[in-house]
């Protein structure tokens, strides 16, 4: 006699995994290594980042103050947003495979159902890491590493935490990048929805390492204002800021493809996966080499290629 003529449920079936992994976690690595060598993260956070803050304010973002919570509130937005591609956030790209799996593959031209779901599950897991964060790093204040103006050993204390926090997320991001290769077990594989929520926490947790000043300018207002809902508020608004860009990218590939692209990916699980698993490899390997190899040789601890358009 069968277990499942006992009554017990039948073994969930193994979800169908792209070939030749090993060669795609290859690409991967490689991929995300070369990206940390090519990254400038001068053209990201000053050119790109503080121009787009700076046009969408209508003054400088750095060197005026910030006149009251109105004005805090919107500069958490705006500063979010001029910060979407600096190299402590660019990994949330990899979020758009996991939510086309979780918008149920049945998007369609009128399927806004399918568009916004799979967005606001990323969302809902990203604003409860971001509001905690908020409402802590208020009460606890200059007692934070990532406010301080101290440096050991020649490497500001700051840069210590942004190293510990996106090393780790990085190794997150590339834990369920073999998952879903098949490389590592999945203990997401039927849990799409799951899957983008944990990806939105992630992404909310890069709040808890970011380097950026115009984020370092913000977190400095809320704790001068003594009120941790406000910390709460600003922190949830950056993170919104942070995804309009890739959920507009998602929302246009699913409306211009008349929910072809949705279904392109989730009639396949094999090239969803490999997908996934490339994007999400590639990525992480980019924030560990970044955060934790290229950073520490920038203050002379190692040493790692520096390209001719960065100062070093």
């Amino acid at each position: 006699m069968t277990t499942s003529s006992l009554g017990s449920p039948p073994p969930l079936s193994v979800a169908p995994r792209p070939r030749a992994p090993g060669r795609i976690v290859t690409g991967a690595v490689a991929a995300g290594v070369l990206l940390a060598v090519l990254w400038s993260y001068e053209f990201v956070d000053h050119t790109i980042g503080d121009n787009v803050a700076n046009t969408l304010l209508g003054h400088d973002a750095k060197a005026t103050a910030i006149g009251g919570t109105v004005a805090g509130l919107i500069f958490a937005f705006v500063s979010g947003l001029a910060g979407t591609f600096t190299a402590c956030n660019i990994a949330m790209a990899a979020s758009i495979g996991p939510m086309s799996q979780a918008s149920g593959g049945n998007a369609t031209g009128a399927g806004l159902r399918s568009l916004l779901r799979p967005i606001g599950w990323l969302t809902l897991g990203m604003v409860a890491v971001a509001a905690a964060y908020g409402f802590v790093g208020v009460l606890l204040g200059d007692r934070l590493p990532q406010l301080s103006t101290a440096s050991v050993g020649g490497l500001p204390v700051r840069l210590i935490q942004s190293m510990v926090v996106f090393g780790l997320i990085g190794l997150a991001f590339v834990y369920l990048g073999l998952a879903a290769l098949g490389v590592v077990r999945d203990r997401l594989a039927h849990r799409p929805v799951a899957r983008v929520v944990l990806l939105g926490a992630l992404v909310g947790g890069f709040l808890v390492g970011r380097p950026y000043p115009l984020f370092n300018k913000l977190f400095t207002w809320a704790v001068d204002s003594g009120n941790p809902l406000y910390g709460a508020g600003a922190f949830v608004l950056q993170s919104l800021g942070n995804i309009v860009v890739v959920a507009a990218l998602f929302a246009v590939l699913v409306v211009v493809s008349r929910g072809r692209f949705v279904h392109w990916l989730a009639s396949d699980p094999a090239r969803t996966a490999a997908i996934t698993g490339a994007l999400l490899i590639a990525l992480g390997v980019f924030m560990v080499v970044y955060w934790n190899v290229r950073l520490p040789a920038m203050f002379d601890y190692g040493w790692f290629p520096t390209m001719p358009y960065n100062s070093r």
